[in-house]
C-alpha cells in the first residue's frame, strides 16, 4: 500500500523525506508565534511535527492564516522537510504555503487539566491526545501480536456468536434481551462454547471479539463491554493450556518491547516489569494459594473463590505472572472438569498480574464425558434444553479438550502501567456510562 494519499505523505514518513518538499495533511495540534517567525504543530494520526512559517518565505496569505487557525482545526502544509532534533519527533518542515481545510469553534479540551467525568463525556475528542493515542497503538500491537501468535501454530480463527440463547458463566451477569418478541436472548458472556465445537471440527481454534458482563461492579477492573480473545485445543489438557498461556504472554511482551517502546516511554510505563515476563511462571495450586495469603495476614475459608484483594496479594510476590490452579469446584463454571485425584476441585487456571491488575487469563480443562456434564448442568440450575447442541459435542466423538481466555483492556492496562480499565478501550461502557 502507498504511503501517499492524494500527495500527502505521513508525518512517521518524514525521516525519509528529508531535503524533499512534500504535502502533510493533519489537524493543529499547538501554535506559537515569535515576531516574524510562526510555529504550527501538526497532528497526522502517525505522529506530531514542527512547522516553521517564515515571514516572505511563503504568500503572505498563507502567512496570515496563521492568526485564523484553532486548535484541532484541519489543514494541509507544504514545505521542504528538515532535522531539528529540538523539534516534536526530531524533524521540521519549513513551510511554503498553508492550506485550511476547517477552522474549529474554541476546543473543549484545551491544553489543561480535566476531571475524568468530563473527558469520559468527551471521549470521542479525549481519544486525540497523545496519552490515548499511545495507549491505543500499544492495543493494536497486543492484539496483532496475539493474532499472529495463533497464525503462526495454524490456529484458526472462528467467530463465535453475539446472540446466545443461554448462559455460560452464570445467569446473574447475562444482558437480557426479546427476540423477535417470542423469546429471549442474551448478549454473550464468552465464545467458549461454540469454540468447543469448532476445535472437534477444526482441531486448534481461537475467536477474538466483545463480552458482556452485566456486572454491577464499579472498581477499576470493571467493564460491562470487553473483548476477548479466547483459544480451545482438542486433544490438550490443563497442563497444555498453561504452557499455551504462559507463551502467549511472553510472545506479546516480546513484541510490544520491539515496536512500542515510543509509547511505552511517553506513557511513562517502566519497562522492567515487562522485561521480567520470561517463563517459567511461577504456579501455585489454590491450596498452596491459601497457605501464603494465610501466612500475609489474609482470612479465605477453603472454596471460597479469590477476591481482588487476594490476587493482588498474591501477584504481589512475584515479579511476573502466577497461574493459581486447581480451583474448587463450588465457585468454577459447569463445564470444568473435575481433578480426578482431588474431586474437590478443578481442572482450571487462572493467571494473575503483577502491579494490582489481577486476573487476565482464565482457562481449564473442559468436561468431556456426558453423564459427568449433565450432573454438573443440573447442579448448577441451568436449563438443559438450550444446552443440547453443546451436549451434543459429547455425545458424538468426545475427546479431552482444553482452552482459556484471555481480557485484552485488562492486558492492556498491566502492559500501559493505567490505572484504570476504562482508558484502555476507545469507549468505555461502565454501569453508569453508556456514552459517547
Amino acid at each position: 500500500m502507498s504511503d501517499i494519499i492524494n500527495g500527502s505523505v505521513y508525518i512517521v514518513d518524514l525521516p525519509d523525506k528529508v531535503g524533499q518538499e512534500v504535502s502533510l495533511r493533519g489537524w493543529l495540534y499547538n501554535k506559537r508565534s515569535s515576531g516574524k517567525v510562526r510555529f504550527l504543530i501538526l497532528r497526522d494520526g502517525t505522529g506530531l511535527v514542527q512547522g516553521v512559517m517564515v515571514k516572505g518565505k511563503l504568500p503572505e496569505t498563507d502567512f496570515t492564516a496563521f492568526d485564523r487557525l484553532t486548535q484541532e482545526s484541519s489543514l494541509s502544509l507544504e514545505g521542504v522537510v528538515r532535522v531539528e532534533p529540538r523539534a516534536p519527533g526530531g524533524y521540521e518542515l519549513e513551510v511554503t504555503a498553508v492550506h485550511p481545510l476547517h477552522v474549529a469553534p474554541e476546543y473543549p479540551i484545551s491544553h489543561k487539566e480535566h476531571g475524568v467525568d468530563f473527558l469520559l463525556n468527551h471521549r470521542h475528542l479525549w481519544l486525540r491526545s497523545p496519552r490515548q493515542q499511545a495507549i491505543l497503538r500499544v492495543r493494536d500491537e497486543i492484539i496483532r501480536a496475539c493474532r499472529d501468535f495463533f497464525a503462526d501454530r495454524r490456529f484458526v480463527l472462528v467467530d463465535t456468536p453475539i446472540f446466545t440463547p443461554t448462559a455460560c458463566e452464570g445467569t446473574t451477569t447475562l444482558f437480557e434481551t426479546d427476540y423477535f418478541g417470542d423469546r429471549k436472548a442474551y448478549l454473550t458472556q464468552s465464545g467458549q462454547l461454540y469454540l468447543e465445537a469448532a476445535a472437534l471440527a477444526l482441531g486448534r481454534v481461537y475467536c477474538f471479539g466483545p463480552t458482556f458482563r452485566a456486572e454491577k461492579s464499579k472498581t477499576r477492573r470493571h467493564l460491562t463491554e470487553f473483548w476477548m480473545l479466547e483459544t480451545e485445543v482438542a486433544f490438550a489438557d490443563l497442563e497444555d493450556i498453561m504452557a499455551l498461556a504462559e507463551a502467549l504472554l511472553c510472545a506479546v511482551a516480546v513484541r510490544v518491547l520491539e515496536n512500542r517502546i515510543a509509547e511505552l516511554t511517553f506513557l511513562e510505563r517502566p519497562l522492567a516489569p515487562l522485561q521480567a515476563i520470561r517463563p517459567p511462571f511461577p504456579r501455585l495450586s489454590y491450596t498452596e494459594s491459601l497457605k501464603r495469603l494465610t501466612a500475609a495476614g489474609h482470612q479465605l475459608a477453603w472454596g471460597e473463590d479469590l477476591g481482588a484483594p487476594e490476587e493482588t496479594a498474591l501477584s504481589q510476590m512475584y515479579d511476573r505472572p502466577v497461574l493459581i490452579h486447581h480451583y474448587p469446584k463450588e465457585c468454577k463454571a459447569f463445564y470444568m472438569k473435575p481433578d480426578t485425584v482431588d474431586p474437590r476441585t478443578v481442572l482450571c487456571v487462572d493467571v494473575l498480574a503483577p502491579e494490582g491488575v489481577g486476573e487476565i487469563i482464565g482457562g481449564s480443562q473442559r468436561e468431556d464425558d456426558l453423564e459427568a456434564l449433565l450432573t454438573r448442568i443440573k447442579e448448577h440450575h441451568l436449563p438443559q434444553e438450550p444446552l443440547e447442541w453443546y451436549l451434543d459435542l459429547r455425545r458424538y466423538g468426545s475427546v479431552p479438550h482444553s482452552g482459556f481466555g484471555l481480557g485484552i483492556e485488562r492486558l492492556v492496562t498491566w502492559f500501559c502501567g493505567l490505572h484504570h480499565v476504562r482508558e484502555a478501550i476507545p469507549f468505555p461502557r461502565l454501569m453508569d456510562r453508556l456514552t459517547p
